[in-house]
């Protein structure tokens, strides 16, 4: 027998960062997400797109926690790898870092087909936070990157349709409480990757799902799809429909030619084949293309811009080149969300190969038609579609050796549910600790009280766990956790009453005061939110047992949060006493030097918080978009904003956005 797809281990070491833990206090403030448009602009769109951009956007993380424990210290560190191989290319996957393909190499030529980043680097660009570049990651769960960006995933050899076998990644999407595969096979003789993608919705409810596969490019391409008009959408927040290749006299479709970040969701006329393409000046490069479930097709370029050179420099290291990203997706544009009917799943079939076309300089329409006819000669659309019907039956495969594990969260749900979902086990040896008391809670009706001090664990947010809180008994651990739930439900006056009943028997007083002061700020009652900061660090540092890595997590994120609290209303000297009280490892991170400057210049002390600018800091977990570096740069003094400090990613008022 032919073996058409070897799979094997291997250990991939690059320079590396911690990702760090958790932040441990439960995100209960809005998404202050960058992908949203003005309302205005939705009169101008498709009745689909704009009926879907509205479709359930996501207002909450929950149950999910943020993941900005990392920094920006590299050293060697290993990296497990399971690498797909035949006798045409070569995939290398990182089933511990959201099943990325960190790499694809046509082994005839031996190119990258991929930006392959040469370090791991997480950046806050994830919805949750950690995220990093390069190769190709899959995306479900709401508009944005992934929460499981930096998360593992359950891995397994499965049968492939050509007795082969494929590398199947699956894990459950907790934002939307869905499972969703991704089977990745090489035919015999193939140059292109197959990927199988199924979710599934087994909820007796429709579901708001998102899918974006999203794929890093070196930047200096010409990038081509079937189309002559696109959607713009920059950090401006506006969508607005823009020609195909040329807009306000530039050609768009080089990266290079723009100065500022942003996205082209390519407008693609139904019936036409699904595909995008990054070919260098020769003609050589990448295409990807699908059957026509994943309809859309997008364009992410960094531009050439300060800000945009400085963000390629921050995700990987000097001297490496720049990466744009193609992207294939289920709508129109990222910013909406399909419903996904009860009891029913969507899938398709993706390919990603490469490609040799004439050299894409010239007129647009002939330069696509040459490269969809191209791609036809080595991938025609029928044989997609045929590879799509062939694996279909296999999707349901049930997985033979287990190559890496994910999480616990699939395992209870499914034992909760009794849901059958042949293809992807989530079994109960997955289970740990941190599912251990939500396991108890259906079994005996109560949500098990900690055995020692620490921060609070987990809260699960689906209706059918806050059913079970509603109904177990009122102990502060529940009170706590229901609270959460129903915050996260829009039921805050409830959250609050359970959260008061808890306060007066808790032991652990804190968690409690943070979750009342952020209910305080959210209704405008900022000087009591800062009380309750001010009163639940006191009790964090009062209660905090040592200086390990949950308690010193747990002692940033809410010093963090008191310190700008307190500096909202004026009470500065109250957010020098936290300032203080922090521990100096924390005191001397990126963040936190920044914290330290607004604390400066909120004493009076703008030659001090210029000095912090002066000695130099990076604030590892700076948020896509986020402007506040530049904002207090005026306020200590002003003047061209320093290259290092310059992370613009749209023009100043009164520019263009060339």
């Amino acid at each position: 027998m032919v073996v058409v797809t070897t799979i094997r281990r291997e250990v991939l070491t690059l320079p590396a960062a911690e990702v760090g833990p958790d932040n441990p206090l439960p995100p209960l403030r809005p998404l202050d997400e960058v992908h949203r448009i003005e309302v205005r602009d939705r009169d101008r769109l498709p009745r689909e797109t704009a009926r879907q951009i509205g479709c359930a956007p996501l207002h909450s993380l929950l149950p999910v926690r943020v993941r900005d424990g990392y920094g920006r210290t590299r050293t060697p560190r290993p990296l497990d790898a399971l690498v797909l191989e035949n006798d045409r290319l070569r995939a290398t996957v990182l089933p511990g870092l959201g099943g990325r393909i960190a790499s694809l190499v046509h082994k005839p030529t031996g190119r990258e087909l991929l930006y392959r980043n040469p370090v791991f680097q997480p950046a806050n660009f994830a919805l949750n936070g950690a995220w990093y570049s390069g190769g190709i990651e899959w995306n479900i769960g709401a508009t944005g990157h992934t929460t499981l960006s930096c998360a593992p995933l359950h891995a397994a050899r499965v049968p492939a349709p050509d007795d082969g076998e494929m590398l199947r990644l699956w894990e459950w999407e907790r934002l939307r409480d869905l499972p969703f595969q991704v089977d990745l096979w090489l035919p015999d003789g193939s140059d292109f990757l197959h990927v199988g993608v199924r979710i599934r919705n087994p909820h007796e409810r429709p579901v708001p799902t998102y899918w974006w596969s999203n794929t890093a490019v070196p930047e200096e391409r010409r990038i081509l799809a079937p189309a002559s008009e696109a959607w713009h959408f920059g950090y401006e927040r506006r969508l607005c429909r823009v020609p195909v290749p040329v807009h306000d006299g530039i050609d768009r479709t080089y990266p290079l030619n723009s100065t500022y970040a942003a996205d082209y969701f390519y407008e693609v006329p139904d019936g036409r084949r699904r595909w995008i393409a990054a070919l260098d000046e020769d003609g050589t490069g990448l295409v990807q293309t699908s059957t026509d479930v994943l309809r859309g097709r997008k364009l992410f370029v960094w531009g050439a811009g300060s800000g945009g050179r400085r963000w390629q420099q921050w995700l990987t290291e000097p001297g490496t080149g720049g990466y744009c990203e193609i992207q294939a997706g289920l709508a129109r544009t990222q910013l909406e969300h399909v419903p996904l009917e009860a009891e029913s799943e969507v899938a398709w079939l993706e390919a990603y190969g490469p490609l040799q076309t004439p050299p894409p300089a010239g007129e647009w329409d002939t330069v696509v038609r040459r490269t969809e006819e191209r791609l036809q000669a080595v991938l025609p659309r029928a044989d997609v579609e045929a590879a799509y019907a062939a694996w279909k039956p296999y999707a349901d495969a049930e997985p033979g050796e287990i190559l890496a594990g994910g999480s616990g969260w699939g395992a209870l749900e499914v034992l909760h549910a009794g849901w059958k979902l042949p293809g992807t086990p989530f079994g109960e040896s997955t289970l740990g600790e941190e599912q251990e008391p939500w396991r108890e809670l259906p079994r005996t009706g109560a949500l098990p009280e900690p055995r020692r001090v620490r921060p609070p664990g987990r809260t699960l947010v689906a209706p059918h766990w806050r059913d079970m809180l509603e109904t177990a008994p009122g102990t502060p651990s529940t009170e706590y956790h229901l609270g959460v739930s129903q915050w996260h439900a829009g039921d805050r006056a409830q959250a609050v009453r359970s959260w008061e009943r808890a306060l007066v028997l808790a032991p652990s007083r804190w968690p409690l005061l943070r979750c009342l002061a952020v209910a305080d700020q959210e209704a405008g009652h900022h000087e009591r939110a800062a009380d309750r900061y001010a009163e639940a660090f006191e009790a964090l540092c009062d209660e905090r047992r040592d200086s390990g890595e949950e308690w010193t997590a747990a002692t940033a994120a809410l010093g963090r949060e008191a310190i700008e609290a307190l500096l909202g209303v004026g009470r500065t000297a109250e957010a020098r006493s936290v300032w203080d009280r922090l521990h100096p490892p924390t005191r001397a991170r990126g963040r936190f030097r920044l914290l330290h400057a607004e604390l400066l210049l909120a004493e009076g002390r703008p030659k001090e918080a210029r000095a912090v600018f002066d000695a130099g800091f990076e604030v590892a977990d700076l948020r896509e978009g986020d402007e506040r570096i530049g904002r207090v740069w005026d306020r200590v003094g002003g003047g061209p904003l320093p290259g290092r400090y310059d992370f613009r990613m749209r023009p100043g008022p009164g520019q263009g956005l060339p």
